[in-house]
């Protein structure tokens, strides 16, 4: 049997990490359910024979990169076809065909195969984790479950395009922003590294020593020389930060101080939160309008929610249910969620129309992420242009300020 390293919490919060083996990755799940686990992490070990298995026959696909826009698609028209009648495999057949991406095609190839074989579209989804999240596959076995696989999938489709929407609009709205920054960094560049040079140069052969140079200038000579012959160091520090922060949050303690600080950050903070919370509320109402139980649904929340603070407190919140306690407390408690985003889970538990009130959570954070993002955007441009006029201007009077000084000793 293939053995599993799985990261589950108890009823009072406490994290337990251990390796078992099991038949497959629902049993092991199953399992430490019913020991009163609630599992976040659950992945098969790599020298397992069914991981070996697994690699032979998936390598290929599990290589590609697939994204929201073509899985969106794929959701929405496999949601049609179904909806038309078209039989399952039929269906594969088709979006393999007349999908444009090379990743999703090999992979919608090997779910035909599974499925003509007699697996289940859910479970045959869900051995490519890194394509079909939680989220994805947990309502396509709602669906199937349900007998209403094209309306969990019309539900997916939306989900995605959401998702992909309010990322296109961050990234579009940091767009110009970091253009300015390019721009800046190679115009200081430029200066610092071949226009700088070349007056000092002038300077020394009029005679002129260090040390009579005014201190700014020194400083940017200090600069200009670091960057001429010792770049290298630079970069090599550069690359070592990188490494050792993408490290650092691999680490469990590390990822939690991480997600703190994106939460917390002077000006991003409140955008982070914003995002966090739309995604908790538009997931979470996407599952349970389609069936999904509500522990199952707490539980793939916080697998899908991307922030480790946000997570937790979903957790709580789903250990207080399965005690037969409401969903808002612990919420409220862990201080992570606005009032507003409590009283309208209450109303929602209390009327029995929780996705409703959910959903209503959802699209009104996402305006007021598009709104902080125009904000945002709007502040950061007049601040990038100062700082950028500060420091050209900086650097061109410390450049002249030498020559100043030769002027007014020839006048003499």
């Amino acid at each position: 049997m293939p053995t599993f390293t799985y990261t589950a919490k108890d009823k009072t919060g406490q994290e337990v990490q251990q390796t078992q083996e099991a038949s497959s990755k629902d049993a092991l799940i199953k399992s430490l359910r019913d020991q009163g686990l609630y599992p976040t992490s659950v992945k098969e070990q790599r020298g397992s024979p069914a991981q070996k298995a697994k690699g032979k026959s998936f390598s290929f696909s599990f290589g590609k990169r697939v994204g929201l826009k073509d899985l969106a698609i794929f959701c929405r028209q496999f949601s049609t076809m179904i909806n038309a009648g078209v039989s399952l495999v039929r269906c594969l057949d088709v979006l393999e065909q007349q999908t444009s991406s090379v990743g999703l095609k090999e992979i919608i190839r090997d779910i035909q195969t599974e499925v003509e074989g007699g697996a289940t579209l859910s479970k045959s989804m869900s051995k490519f984790p890194r394509v079909f999240s939680e989220l994805a596959v947990g309502l396509v076995r709602a669906g199937e479950v349900g007998g209403v696989l094209d309306d969990t999938l019309e539900r997916l489709a939306v989900f995605l395009e959401k998702d992909l929407e309010l990322r296109q609009k961050i990234k579009s709205a940091m767009t110009y922003p970091t253009l300015v920054l390019i721009v800046a960094i190679g115009i200081v560049t430029f200066l610092v590294m071949f226009i700088l040079p070349k007056f000092m140069d002038l300077f020394l052969e009029l005679g002129m020593e260090r040390t009579d140079f005014p201190a700014p200038t020194r400083f940017l000579m200090d600069v200009s020389n670091f960057m001429m012959q010792k770049w290298y160091i630079g970069i090599a520090i550069l690359f070592g930060l990188w490494i050792a922060v993408g490290r650092i949050k691999r680490t469990k303690t590390g990822k939690r101080y991480w997600d703190m600080m994106m939460l917390k950050l002077p000006v991003f903070g409140p955008l982070n939160h914003k995002i966090a919370v739309s995604r908790f509320a538009r997931t979470l109402s996407t599952l349970l309008s389609s069936g999904v139980p509500i522990l199952q649904a707490m539980e793939t929340v916080a697998g899908t929610v991307a922030n480790d603070i946000i997570a937790d407190a979903v957790l709580l919140s789903r250990a207080s249910i399965r005690e037969g306690d409401t969903i808002a407390d612990p919420l409220a408690e862990s201080k992570m969620f606005p009032p507003m985003v409590v009283q309208m889970i209450t109303i929602g538990e209390e009327t029995g129309q929780l996705d409703m009130m959910l959903e209503k959570v959802a699209t009104f954070y996402e305006r007021e992420v598009d709104a902080a993002v125009e904000s945002l955007t709007a502040a950061l441009e007049p601040v990038m242009i100062v700082v950028l006029g500060f420091i050209v201007g900086f650097i061109v009077i410390s450049m002249f300020l030498p020559l100043i000084g030769v002027i007014q000793n020839l006048s003499q």
